[in-house]
């Protein structure tokens, strides 16, 4: 509860307010355990405490017409009733000081580092797998590894261009890597999208809290991008490849394209000729020398992977190896998005950077060792248990949140197949406010920072926090019925800098 509340909710009144917010035992993300403002929060708070529920309101809806109006929407594919859904979006944002964000920011940095390190050693020497420090049996054996790849040398040996980190914090305040997304990570436009309505619903807040900007992410991308470009192009051309309108994150691929100013393509637009990728267009063919693709490895190229796949280039590939085109992320990338991969990236930081992991891994059970398939079927009820290559919240387990038989049944299908499951304790998630039953109440967080590889390190300010808008739900997936929030990172002067290299 919170503590000596000024102005706060009466019913008469009208005035919003928190003596009724109830931490229960949660960290939250915007109050202390001592009931008042976090001291990252404090001016949010002050100005939402001289606002009545209504107004309150009144700017919430505001916001959600703005999202309606912007089209910003996201593809369910099991829903019947239609094919795209207005991504939820809740006005009370997320706050985080300058010294946490330096610490999450180079925690982010050298696991990126270590990533890609990783990448390129299984494809070429393989060091690691053969010191041991990863078993080579476990990439061998992972669905998103590509033999194809071995030998591949993308520009400056850079595999993962654009990566996508998922953030948890437990109870006791510490921050942990949940996964990482290494392949096609979406949700940045929301981030941009979200701080844009933002300023409109709420325009004082941004004249008096020094909030660090989110905007120039589309052209630190498309800088990104043109670095990757094949040696001695005056004006390399850059486009965007996505599977189509029915995808998941179509309106992600097209706002990304249109930010960057360069074109939305599908693999029909594009074909292989004269040993080089070009664009069909109006005017005859334009040479492409950098893909932004949204199409995983399978479709990428049907001479090479799925033969059958229709949203690729036939040829893409031999370009690819020949450095005439650029692809980010590069094909290949993907073996490090397996959630069993992702229990070894400590090793892989200590093996690759003689460090330490600066922000640590969930503990994670790997059903593959007969100790831990033990282990997790005993206490499978308790744990959190997970595919190694599905997202968006599809094909797991929230133990403390299924029946007896769902969790049984569950633990004879990992017997079955314990390479690809995963388990981690379920942790206390922490919580942050959101405006619910007229009131505001803690919901379940996460953040999902965004990491651009290129000439330098940078990691956009803040990220996506997803936000489970279910009452005690520990999903925050927009597929599941999560939403999102502005996420704000304090600035601080002197600026210490926003890029590195490894």
């Amino acid at each position: 509860m919170i503590a000596n509340p000024t102005e706060f909710l009466t019913a008469d009144s009208g005035v919003i307010g928190l003596q009724d917010y109830a931490l229960d035992g949660f960290f939250d993300e915007t109050i202390g355990p001592n009931g008042e403002p976090r001291a990252s929060s404090r001016r949010l708070i002050e100005r939402i405490e001289r606002m009545t529920y209504a107004e309150l309101v009144s700017r919430q809806h505001a916001a959600e017409r703005a999202l309606l109006h912007l089209g910003i929407t996201f593809q369910v594919y099991s829903d019947a009733q239609g094919t795209e859904k207005i991504f939820p979006f809740d006005i009370i944002p997320r706050v985080m000081d300058a010294a946490e964000w330096r610490h999450i920011e180079r925690g982010l940095k050298q696991r990126i580092c270590a990533l890609n390190l990783f990448i390129h050693d299984i494809y070429h020497d393989q060091r690691i797998l053969k010191e041991n420090v990863v078993p080579p049996e476990l990439i061998l054996s992972a669905r998103s590894y590509r033999a194809a790849c071995a030998g591949l040398n993308p520009p400056h040996n850079i595999w993962c261009h654009i990566v996508g980190t998922d953030l948890v914090r437990d109870r006791d305040g510490t921050m942990y890597v949940l996964e990482d997304n290494l392949r096609c990570p979406s949700g940045v436009s929301y981030v941009i999208e979200n701080r844009r309505i933002m300023k409109s619903t709420f325009p004082s807040l941004f004249q008096n809290v020094p909030i660090r900007s989110v905007s120039d992410y589309p052209g630190r991308l498309l800088d990104t991008l043109l670095h990757l470009a094949p040696a001695g192009i005056q004006n390399p051309q850059a486009v965007v490849l996505t599977p189509g309108v029915f995808n998941s994150a179509y309106f992600e691929h097209s706002f990304l394209a249109q930010q960057m100013g360069v074109e939305l393509v599908e693999g029909r637009d594009l074909v292989v000729h004269d040993g080089h990728v070009h664009m069909r267009t109006t005017r005859g063919f334009e040479r492409v020398d950098v893909i932004y693709r949204r199409v995983d490895d399978d479709f990428l190229d049907p001479d090479v992977f799925r033969p059958d796949s229709m949203l690729g280039v036939p040829g893409l590939m031999e370009v690819y190896k020949a450095g005439r085109v650029a692809l980010a992320n590069a094909p290949g990338t993907g073996v490090a998005d397996d959630k069993v991969v992702y229990a070894y990236v400590p090793a892989m930081i200590k093996f690759y950077l003689g460090e330490d992991a600066i922000l640590p891994n969930v503990p994670t059970y790997l059903c593959w060792r007969e100790e831990d398939l033990a282990y997790v079927c005993d206490h499978i009820e308790k744990l959190v248990v997970k595919p190694a290559n599905e997202s968006g919240g599809y094909g797991m387990l929230v133990g403390p949140a299924a029946s007896s038989s769902e969790c049984q049944a569950f633990a004879e299908k990992v017997k079955q197949n314990p390479r690809n499951y995963i388990a981690q304790p379920t942790l206390a998630l922490s919580r942050a406010p959101v405006i619910a039953n007229g009131r505001l109440e803690g919901r379940h967080v996460d953040l999902r920072p965004y990491i651009l590889y290129g000439k330098d390190i940078f990691v956009l300010p803040g990220g996506l926090t997803r936000v489970a808008l279910r009452k005690g739900s520990l999903v925050v997936n927009s597929s599941q019925g999560g939403g999102s929030k502005d996420t704000w990172v304090l600035a601080e002067s002197p600026s210490n800098g926003d890029a590195t290299a490894c």
